[in-house]
């Protein structure tokens, strides 16, 4: 009995609350302007610096010959034998490299390298924002050791506010189940205060700018 007249009152006093509006305390306040400072640099510099910041890898590429030699480099320097890549623009450019990849379940567990692309690059914050919306899906965010990014230079915005209101026009206000903005590789130092890479995500994350619109 006590319960259900404690539920009651509680329901009672949103009920009134929701009856009586009251009169907007700040109406001088301005929710409008900037919180941030204008970003003194181009917004690919900005992002190259605070994504490096903290503890990306990024690298920049002149036009898709680059970006292959830049890949070869990679590839050959970390002895990846097992590259997972779903996403028929990024399969197509190591095709002409001649760089190996799967795209099927049966060698999942031996990945070691996963190459997708994103949905937006944010300077302010050095991030990426990916959907589960983009052929890659969900998985290769989080399952390889090393994330590989593939992106142009007309995906960088300077806010997050930006990305969000350019992917609401993306797909037409028909959100992804799933938005994820990542900021650098997977870290925690939950257990005595000790800094473990890769905890719930790769270890390395890198971000190839392909200097051409996609």
């Amino acid at each position: 009995m006590d319960e259900t007249t404690s539920r009651e009152k509680v329901l009672k006093k949103i009920r009134n609350a929701l009856i009586s509006k009251t009169e907007n305390p700040y109406p001088s306040l301005d929710t409008e302007s900037a919180v941030h400072p204008k970003l003194e640099d181009s917004v690919d510099i900005v992002f190259a610096q605070e994504f490096t910041r903290i503890a990306g890898k990024f690298v920049y590429c002149e036009n898709e010959e680059d970006l292959r030699k830049n890949l070869l480099s990679l590839v050959a320097e970390k002895k990846w034998k097992h590259i997972f890549c779903l996403d028929p623009k990024i399969t197509a450019l190591l095709d002409k490299a001649e760089i190996p990849y799967f795209n099927d379940d049966e060698h999942l567990q031996e990945m070691q390298a996963g190459i997708t692309q994103c949905e937006y690059l944010i300077a302010r914050l050095g991030s990426v924002m990916i959907s589960s919306r983009q052929i890659s899906g969900r998985r290769l965010n989080v399952f390889p050791e090393t994330h590989i990014v593939i992106a142009h230079s007309n995906q960088i915005v300077a806010e997050l506010k930006d990305a969000l209101r350019l992917i609401k026009e993306k797909y037409d206000n028909k959100l992804p189940s799933l938005i994820t903005v990542i900021s650098g590789p997977s870290r925690t130092a939950d257990i005595e205060k000790t800094l473990v890479m890769g905890a719930h995500g790769p270890k390395e994350l890198y971000v190839f700018l392909l200097d051409e619109e996609s």
